[in-house]
């Protein structure tokens, strides 16, 4: 059994790191260090803070948080949460006539009358639950021609579903017979919190004892006991059994709660002020990166210094609906964000077209967006990954960046071992690797994933347009891609999913647009001349 990182949230684009990387706290803002000064591949904004902005003036930039929740009481959050001045908390009117009543520090488009959705399905599992009924009755002979192609991929997807959740099913059966084993041997060992020594100097009974011994002999070489049982063991079967019970059922919809018709794309007035939500930890998790306090003395500090977070939940506990994405969106938009921070992303799409409309309407407004490129460790160039811009216009691709997530090193390990890649999809890479980040009551976290990587580089747009705001949002873009740090070694991972999967070695330009990881003093510094082009014209 393989327990390495058991645990992997899809949906969020977000891991729980057990990647003993670091042996003190002083690396807990590791993405904000410099390789040259510090020996650790982060994005030089310190250096940039110390060296280049010391006295410079900054103009406040609003950042969207499109996601899962965010916990706008958090100390190190809530203040830089943005606050709609517009709208009279509490009186349950919609003061600033925008459509929405009370959105005081945001909207949720996934909550309604009746409170929120937390858990939801797999947009391959809506898909195939809607042609199931239309192909109920047909057959490859019946299937009328202007039908056939979607039939075909009906019975693709319905493939596809059956395979993951008989996965779902066998991984939560295994982990949970995993669980009762470690669980009989905690308690004959007598110590809820066992130390290597213990599980050393236990006598296995069983052959599951002994296997047992054998993992924690492992795992305990490399963290906590606390740290593997509640990161992989109960996480993993929590994970496994929402797969199961929510996100790949067929027969689970909670959409009931919102009110709204989640068929109608056009629907635009519907959802409810609660940006928090009943899960929090991610979104909260991606606000403190782009610009948790930096002047509180606790916890953690932000990449930007001058920006505020606006709280946009979209995105459940499973996959986010293409509708309330581009809703979202526009709601960031029309409410001033000049980023928006999208880290989260799917296999199978509803409604591209309408997510594309949104696109399009942020860049005419020039709005910058940044993306998770993902955690498959696929080539998005070939594999599908939603929202993408792959049938867009240069001018909408010019004002998206997507990212992919790398790690602190610069060695074979430098491509965090979970992120995606792609030659022409995938822009930058930026710090995704145990992530020390804001959750939900007051509380930190490391975080693996691209969903990590997604707000460096959200947090790096918000400072350039801070200290630079005559730039537009496509000229940031170009900063960023322009400034990253080249990387002229390969890179080794895994070529598939499987624990013997053969490993390969690619050079690192080879994984993305710009070949690099991004660099906030670079980026800075490159503005500034970009900021002195515009004036001499």
């Amino acid at each position: 059994m393989n327990t390495n990182r058991i645990f992997k949230n899809l949906r969020n684009i977000a891991v729980i790191s057990t990647i003993p990387f670091f042996a003190n706290a002083q690396k807990a803002n590791w993405q904000n260090l410099d390789l040259k000064t510090d020996s650790i591949f982060g994005i030089g904004t310190e250096k940039a803070y110390k060296e280049l902005l010391k006295g410079k003036k900054s103009t406040k930039v609003i950042v969207a948080v499109n996601d899962g929740g965010v916990d706008a009481q958090h100390e190190d959050l809530k203040r830089i949460m943005w606050v709609n001045a517009k709208e009279v908390a509490g009186n349950g009117k919609d003061d600033d006539k925008n459509g929405y009543a009370d959105d005081i520090n945001g909207w949720n488009f996934i909550g309604g009358p009746k409170g929120s959705v937390d858990h939801e399905t797999l947009e391959l599992t809506r898909l195939v639950r809607r042609d199931m009924v239309r192909f109920a009755n047909t057959t490859d002979a019946n299937v009328a021609e202007k039908d056939k192609k979607d039939s075909e991929a009906f019975k693709v997807q319905r493939s596809d579903l059956e395979k993951q959740l008989g996965e779902a099913n066998a991984n939560l059966a295994g982990l949970t017979g995993f669980k009762n084993a470690l669980d009989d041997v905690i308690k004959k060992i007598g110590k809820p919190n066992p130390s290597l020594e213990d599980i050393t100097a236990f006598k296995p009974v069983t052959n599951a004892d002994a296997r047992i011994q054998e993992v924690l002999s492992d795992e305990l070489k490399k963290g906590s006991f606390k740290d593997f049982y509640e990161n992989q063991i109960v996480e993993g079967v929590k994970y496994y059994s929402e797969q199961a019970n929510y996100n790949l059922n067929l027969d689970y919809n909670p959409r009931d709660v919102v009110g709204d018709d989640p068929n109608n794309s056009k629907e635009k007035f519907y959802g409810n002020n609660d940006v928090a939500g009943p899960d929090a930890m991610h979104g909260s998790h991606v606000a403190g990166i782009i610009a948790a306090d930096r002047t509180n003395k606790l916890g953690i500090m932000g990449v930007a210094d001058n920006v505020v977070i606006m709280g946009v939940r979209c995105t459940p506990n499973g996959d986010e609906r293409d509708k309330d994405v581009a809703n979202a969106v526009r709601y960031a938009v029309d409410n001033g964000a000049k980023v928006i921070n999208m880290s989260f992303g799917k296999a199978y799409s509803w409604d591209k077209a309408i997510v594309n409309e949104a696109m399009k309407y942020a860049v005419s407004k020039d709005v910058l967006i940044v993306q998770a490129a993902g955690n498959e460790n696929k080539d998005i160039d070939t594999e599908n990954n939603y929202p993408n811009h792959k049938d867009l216009d240069d001018k909408t691709i010019a004002s998206w960046i997507t990212v992919g997530a790398s790690g602190p090193k610069d060695d074979e390990t430098l491509k965090a071992s979970f992120s995606n890649f792609g030659k022409t999809q995938v822009d930058v890479f930026a710090p995704g690797v145990q992530i020390y980040s804001t959750v939900p009551g007051s509380k930190y976290k490391n975080l693996d994933g691209t969903s990590m990587a997604s707000p460096v580089v959200a947090g790096l747009a918000g400072l350039i347009r801070s200290y630079y705001p005559k730039l537009t949002a496509a000229q940031v873009k170009e900063i960023i891609v322009k400034s990253v740090v080249k990387v002229n070694h390969n890179v080794s991972y895994k070529k598939g999913d499987a624990d013997d999967a053969p490993k390969v070695s690619v050079p690192f330009s080879e994984l993305s647009i710009s070949g690099g990881i991004v660099n906030a003093y670079n980026a800075l510094k490159l503005a500034a001349t970009y900021e002195g082009k515009s004036a001499a014209k």
